[in-house]
């Protein structure tokens, strides 16, 4: 079965009254029928997308390799299909969160340079030689385990240093590198990728974070080095891709951007969206008298609305949070969805299972049977709904539902369900 047909771009000019910038960008043409049936919605990731953003990142890191972190599922993406699709275009270099995903990762890039970020324990330091996973180092004892385990082996896969310069979660804080600096014995025997570490701030390019941790970064790599032999050096997540070439080092560690993600939240987004939602509309409700909506009644109807209940709540991924009008102190609009073209605002608060929005503005013809709401998508990026919600287009994306159905498109894989 076919799923949808094409990419469209239209023009400004040819969209309506509600023709926004976003409009200018290709979308995805999303109908009912895409759905299958007993699903409440669906959730498409655009793979030419993740394709093209890696390619935008490569250019904005000159000189230096981009990896790709794909831990939590590609945030959200799906592995299976988003590391092949990155490995097409060109990338040989990831990163994960937990041995599992490294396991799964290998049987999808067999050639690849796959590291763990949280490294090895007793239970699964075997794993990372059978899978040829890249532990990397974040303490004392993770160093001493990986150098006992590398005794007598021919050839164990390489490691990474993690330096904490400022994070205060994982890697080695500055008395343990002093301490492996005078004893480079604990170093000796294990062969290194190269040290990373990881920028608290880069998401505000002016802050004074930034320049103090590459400062530590260098200090570390310099004590260090005199062990190790050199290094390469990653410190630069997706934000700090566009620091500038400073902060590059040899390899760079974007995850966000290249799932659409804004790399900064005070300038327009350069990245390609990548993930779009939608979900069933199963009731409208004519409503000509003022009445409460939803749990707790934390919504009243104001007069004459047009309500629209769609089939997608928390237990789908769309925030609690959202509802309400947002979380104490947002200054935005509001969560929305979008339907027909037209914005239908999130009100009272959301359910496990539903949303009610007020489609007022929403003609009465488009929101028929088999009319679709668009939760993330060319009007409502992950990241605005999150900022609707107190949170981040991180975890928006992370979180979304298993009841939706799945599709992926472009980068050479046909639409999958």
């Amino acid at each position: 079965m076919k799923l949808f047909g094409r990419l469209r771009r239209r023009a400004p000019e040819a969209a309506g009254d509600d023709a926004t910038a976003e409009d200018t960008q290709p979308h995805l043409v999303v109908r009912a029928p895409d759905i299958p049936a007993g699903r409440p919605g669906i959730v498409v990731v655009d793979l030419d997308a993740v394709a093209a953003n890696w390619r935008l990142l490569v250019d904005a890191a000159g000189q230096a390799e981009v990896a790709a972190a794909a831990k939590a599922d590609c945030y959200g993406t799906g592995m299976a299909q988003v590391a092949p699709a990155l490995v097409r275009a060109g990338c040989r270099s990831f990163f994960v969160a937990v041995a599992s995903e490294g396991v799964a990762l290998r049987r999808l890039a067999p050639r690849a340079a796959i590291a763990v970020l949280t490294g090895p324990d007793r239970e699964s330091v075997d794993l990372f030689g059978e899978h040829n996973l890249r532990p990397v180092l974040n303490d004392a004892a993770q160093v001493s385990l990986w150098q006992g385990w590398c005794r007598g082996r021919n050839k164990p896969p390489l490691a990474w240093l993690h330096i904490d310069t400022g994070m205060t979660r994982l890697g080695l804080m500055p008395a343990a590198v002093d301490s492996l600096a005078n004893h480079p014995d604990r170093l000796a025997g294990m062969p290194f990728a190269g040290i990373l570490s990881h920028l608290a701030c880069a998401d505000d390019p002016a802050h004074p974070m930034n320049a103090q941790q590459r400062e530590a970064f260098l200090a570390a790599r310099a004590l260090l080095e005199p062990a190790t032999g050199p290094l390469r050096a990653s410190l630069a997540n997706s934000a700090g891709v566009f620091l500038g070439a400073a902060w590059h080092f040899d390899l760079v560690r974007p995850g966000a951007a290249l799932y659409g993600l804004a790399p900064h939240s005070d300038r327009p987004n350069p990245m390609r969206p990548v993930v779009h939602a939608y979900a069933r509309i199963v009731q409208v409700h004519e409503v000509d008298r003022p009445r409460t909506v939803g749990y707790g009644a934390a919504w009243t109807v104001p007069g004459k609305r047009r309500l629209a209940i769609v089939a997608a709540g928390y237990a789908d991924g769309y925030p609690r949070a959202a509802g309400e009008g947002g979380p104490p102190g947002y200054a935005g609009d509001g969560a929305a969805v979008w339907i027909g073209g037209h914005r239908a605002p999130v009100v009272g608060r959301v359910s496990m299972d539903l949303l009610t929005v007020d489609a007022s503005g929403v003609p009465a013809a488009k929101l028929g049977e088999g009319a679709l709401a668009e939760l993330i998508g060319p009007h409502v990026g992950a990241d605005a709904l999150g900022a609707a919600a107190g949170t981040i287009g991180y975890e928006v994306l992370a979180r979304l539902g298993a009841r939706f159905h799945r599709a992926w498109r472009g980068a050479g894989a046909e639409i999958a369900p």
